[in-house]
């Protein structure tokens, strides 16, 4: 879990006490440091991040509006289960979202939100670059970066709120499972070329083309993860999934 003992004294003054908790929790869900079907003990998070049980049980109901913990009665808050069949609907509808809200984008985006995917897909090749030099952790983290940015501008001329706040959340919960499930992850250089694809269609106005592709991706993203956890349910080795990952994980 994230040391949290030395956060700063003014959080409080820019977002309310339980808005901090529930970044921190949210966080630590999402990289797998709280492990699924972890009990979420007040007692013990409340001395954790020495406030009240007003605010932390605030942070945790808005946490299940996410759908990362779950709440039984009175009986206490878990952190959400993984399982291949979460992950399998997880998937399918986020490639319907993702479509849905990149197509309105080519159908609506003015000059502005071009402007806003030429120069996100320009910082994820130039992060790329800097993956070939080698995948160290600074370097992998600043093109996960560039590339949720690159998708959010494609995604942003959508105008509906709805749909990215979905979106956004289908997001959260993808990387979760690819953080739990493959930690040790690498980006394939194929996943550029898929980028450079994506760019093109959304730029030239090709809907049908770009949900195409958008549906591809996130597909193929998905295949590694779905064969570890398939793995993992049957307890059995996860080498052959952890190198497909390295070799073939498109991280979107």
């Amino acid at each position: 879990m994230i040391d949290h003992s030395d956060q700063p004294d003014d959080k409080a003054d820019t977002r309310t006490i339980a808005d901090y908790i529930y970044q921190e929790l949210h966080r630590d869900i999402v990289s797998g440091a709280l492990i699924p079907g972890t009990k979420l003990r007040m007692e013990k998070f409340s001395r954790l991040y020495g406030v009240g049980m007003s605010p932390l049980r605030e942070a945790l109901v808005k946490l299940t509006g996410d759908a990362l913990v779950r709440t039984e009665g009175q009986r206490g808050f878990w952190v959400s289960p993984i399982s291949a069949n979460e992950f399998e609907d997880t998937v399918g509808i986020r490639a319907l979202i993702e479509t849905e809200a990149v197509m309105r984008s080519i159908r609506l985006g003015d000059g502005a939100w071009e402007a806003r995917v030429r120069e996100a897909h320009a910082a994820l090749a130039e992060s790329a670059e800097r993956l070939t030099e080698g995948d160290d952790d600074v370097a992998l983290a600043a093109w996960e970066r560039a590339n949720r940015r690159f998708h959010d501008a494609l995604a942003s001329a959508c105008a509906s709120p709805w749909l990215m706040r979905i979106r956004r959340m289908l997001h959260r919960h993808a990387e979760r499972y690819r953080a739990i499930v493959l930690p040790d992850r690498r980006i394939d250089p194929d996943t550029h070329d898929e980028h450079d694809a994506i760019a093109e269609a959304v730029l030239d106005r090709k809907s049908l083309r770009a949900g195409h592709l958008i549906r591809t991706h996130v597909q193929r993203t998905a295949n590694c993860v779905r064969e570890a956890l398939q793995t993992r349910e049957h307890g059995g080795d996860t080498a052959p999934a952890v190198r497909c990952a390295k070799a073939l994980n498109r991280g979107f």
